[in-house]
């Protein structure tokens, strides 16, 4: 059977559990998959029979750290060790194709070991997206000079921010004897095949090379029962679902809660395993993991840290969002949901009560922010990834038997520490 490696950076919950639901797309009658990740946490892989493998990856402590600071996420002797444990991986497993998530090292060590690589990647992050501004995200510069100023300069600082964050790639990738990519969005994209989790009406692109490829909407959600006194959510007044997932700011939550508490709605919050770290209002019913599906559907506003995750599995039931982003990726999501109409946006490291409250109120009194949200529903159920990626799959290792050529030409390359 052909093997196929999906490898996932642990930056988020949302890079494993997308990489999961594609795997268990796959026939594994047909296929050989192997899942390798910093951790195997249960929620995500329960009822899965992937080969495993266990690989290195910063905390998740460490990367908001880094995003906080306005700093890279990694540093070039970081990147070696990840290097050096894919070619280690790749030596054990012998794969016909490495599909990684936000796994940079992937772009020098697939190469090297001559291993097909698709990368995965949103499609608003590609250097192909029909955009009219990159937006400003919450950097320690935007408390210094204030979001307007910050804005007003930051598209002319970014080609140097962005070569800055691809440098360390660049650097490591000469040592192999690889030639350079190019800056950020360049590197995000480096691979034999680029998938985009997204439908194109929501994240656009133009000139896409033909190994460029839409797969639609990819959704998960935790294996777990809508809790009880949940079932009859709704029928009294609105609901308004919470979630600020694994990477939402969570500074932001009491600002967030309290201008719920004002307004006569009901609130499901679900705090992905988090500490809230503060009072919740009488409104407010707090569990861990929900079925978020089944919440989205009954509610009249989804808030969540305006990633496509929980963005988009808000729309594919058609609740409008208001996404309260802190990183680039979030800011991007929620730009083009603000776009479609479906949604608004609000900056996580300047909100407060009146905020929330005034931009509630409008998402649940103007019809048009429904109707738009519905409308997208209607467009994802025209798209089904898992068998877009079977497709993929397919036509990208063939039906011949594997090469020789997929073994590495250097065990441990003298590039390497």
């Amino acid at each position: 059977m052909k093997k196929i490696l999906f490898v996932s950076e642990r930056v988020t919950l949302a890079q494993v559990v997308r990489l999961v639901s594609l795997a268990n797309a796959l026939d594994p009658g047909k296929f050989e998959i192997h899942f390798a990740c910093s951790r195997f946490d249960d929620l995500c892989f329960r009822g899965t029979s992937f080969r495993r493998h266990q690989v290195f990856s910063l905390s998740e402590a460490d990367v908001f750290r880094s995003i906080e600071r306005g700093t890279r996420l990694y540093g070039e002797r970081t990147l070696e060790r990840y290097v050096e444990e894919e070619l280690d991986l790749f030596a054990v497993v012998r794969p016909d194709l490495v599909v990684g998530d936000l796994r940079w090292s992937l772009t020098v060590s697939a190469p090297l070991c001559r291993v097909p690589h698709a990368a995965l990647i949103n499609a608003y992050m590609s250097p192909y997206a029909t955009r009219e501004s990159m937006p400003m995200p919450d950097h320690p510069i935007v408390s210094l000079l204030g979001v307007r100023i910050a804005e007003r300069y930051f598209p002319r600082a970014m080609p140097r921010v962005f070569d800055h964050f691809a440098r360390p790639v660049t650097r490591l990738r000469r040592r192999f004897g690889l030639p350079d990519l190019g800056s950020l969005l360049e590197l995000l994209t480096a691979g034999d095949h680029v998938l985009y989790p997204f439908a194109n009406m929501t994240a656009p692109t133009e000139n896409l090379p033909r190994h460029h490829h839409y797969l639609g909407p990819v959704f998960w959600e935790p294996d777990v029962a809508l809790p009880s006194g949940l079932t009859e959510l709704g029928q009294r007044s609105p609901v308004v679902y919470v979630t600020l997932g694994s990477s939402g700011n969570l500074r932001a939550l009491p600002a967030i809660l309290a201008g719920l508490s004002a307004l006569p709605v009901e609130v499901v919050l679900a705090t992905a395993g988090r500490k809230v770290g503060c009072p919740l209002p009488p409104n407010v019913r707090a569990f861990d993991y929900v079925p978020g599906a089944a919440v989205a559907r009954r509610a009249a506003v989804v808030v969540c840290n305006g990633g496509s995750s929980t963005g988009y599995q808000a729309l594919a039931e058609g609740a409008p969002v208001l996404g309260i982003a802190h990183n680039l990726d979030q800011y991007l999501c929620m730009t083009a949901i603000e776009r479609a109409g479906a949604g608004m946006l609000a900056r996580s490291n300047h909100l407060n009560a009146d905020c929330v409250r005034e931009t509630v109120t409008r998402l649940i009194d103007v019809p048009s922010y429904r109707a738009r949200a519905t409308a997208l529903a209607l467009e994802f159920t025209r798209w089904n990834s898992g068998e877009r990626f079977r497709r993929f799959v397919d036509s990208a290792v063939g039906g011949a038997a594997r090469s020789p050529s997929n073994d590495c030409r250097f065990g441990k390359p003298e590039a390497s520490i």
